[in-house]
This record gives C-alpha cells, structure tokens and sequence, in this order.
C-alpha cells in the first residue's frame, strides 16, 4: 500500500518520529492515523527504557517564578547532547517539570534519594496510628508497607502525578519524552523557593 507523503508529514508532526518509521507503521496500520501513533509510542516507550542507562552529561537549567511571585523553582535538567539541550521540547519538559515542583513541593528526585531515617521515621509514625486505629497486629505489617510506598510517591518528584495529566506520574513523562527525543533526560536535582 501506497502511503501519501502528507499523512507521513502528520504522523510526524503528532509523534516527531522519523520519517521512515511514519511510513513504516502507516504501512503496518494500512494508513490509520490513530494507530500507527500509538504504535509509535509502544515502540518508542520500549526504546526509552534501553536509553536510561545511558549518561546524561548535558542538559539546562530552567526556572519557573509563579505569577505571584511568591514561588520559585530552578531544575537541573540533563540529556546526552547540547543539541538536544537547545531543543524546544527539551525546554518545555523543562518548565512544565518546574511548573509541577511549584505546584506539588517534592523533597527528592527519585525514591532511591530518600534517606533510610526519613523512612524509618515513617515508619514509627504510621505504625503508632495503626495500632491507635486498633488495627490487627498481624495486619500491620501489610498495611504499613503500602502507606510508606504511598508516602515515597508523594515526595518524589517521578514518582508524583503530573500535574498537567494526573493519570501519568512525571517519571512517566520523562519516558515519552525520551522516546520522542531520543535521547536520555533525567532530572539532575531542583530547589524550590517559597515566601513564608
């Protein structure tokens, strides 16, 4: 099947793909538009966890100051090359993520940044009101566990739903980002700055 350049030059422009996977796949999909997107970002999301372990050594620094004023975040965030550093896209990721650190206050980057006394402490917290709440000792244990994952995700910035699409966490974000990129993107770290 012949596929016209213009639904080519679309799909690109929906999904940043090259030009030689749009034909590919609106060949696969037999010319459906919808489909061969989604296929693309199947494709591209199993391709974006293989560039994770890749360096990022590159990257930008982006700010966001709130309207008001009264909020203010710098965020560290790296890629593999300055070219992709000086991209658009980069650079909004770049905000929106900065944008989403006002909004939502994380204290670290990732779950693995947390330190082992801030769980621990956690931990002794959450355990005291189960057993104030009289549930079961033999239960506690189980429950406890899914309050400290649930408490690790709030903090962590990858972990936290994106305040622009909340049913996506920003790590997953980041990984859409990759596999339009093509590159790796990791945040570096952020400092948040508020007026009391």
């Amino acid at each position: 099947m012949a596929i016209d350049q213009e639904k080519i030059k679309t799909l690109r422009e929906m999904t940043s793909a090259g030009i030689l996977d749009c034909k590919k796949v609106l060949e696969e999909t037999g010319g459906d538009l919808e489909k061969a997107a989604t296929l693309l970002r199947e494709r591209g999301i199993v391709k974006a966890v293989k560039k994770m372990d890749r360096e990022a050594s590159e990257g930008t620094i982006v700010s966001y100051v709130h309207h008001n004023g009264k909020i203010g975040v710098l965020v560290e965030l790296n890629c593999e090359t300055d070219f992709v550093a000086r991209n658009e896209k980069f650079v909004e990721l770049g905000k929106s993520i900065a944008m989403h650190i006002a909004a939502t206050n994380p204290l670290f980057v990732k779950v693995e940044d947390v330190s082992p006394e801030v769980i621990e402490k956690e931990r002794e917290i959450q355990r005291a009101a189960l057993i104030e709440e009289g549930k079961p000792a033999d239960k506690v244990d189980k429950i406890l566990e899914g309050k400290l994952k649930k408490f690790a995700s709030d903090i962590c910035l990858l972990e936290q739903g994106f305040v622009k699409e909340p049913e996506k966490t920003v790590g997953d974000i980041i990984k859409a980002n990759i596999a339009t990129l093509g590159e790796n993107i990791t945040v570096g770290r952020f400092v948040r700055y508020a007026l009391k």
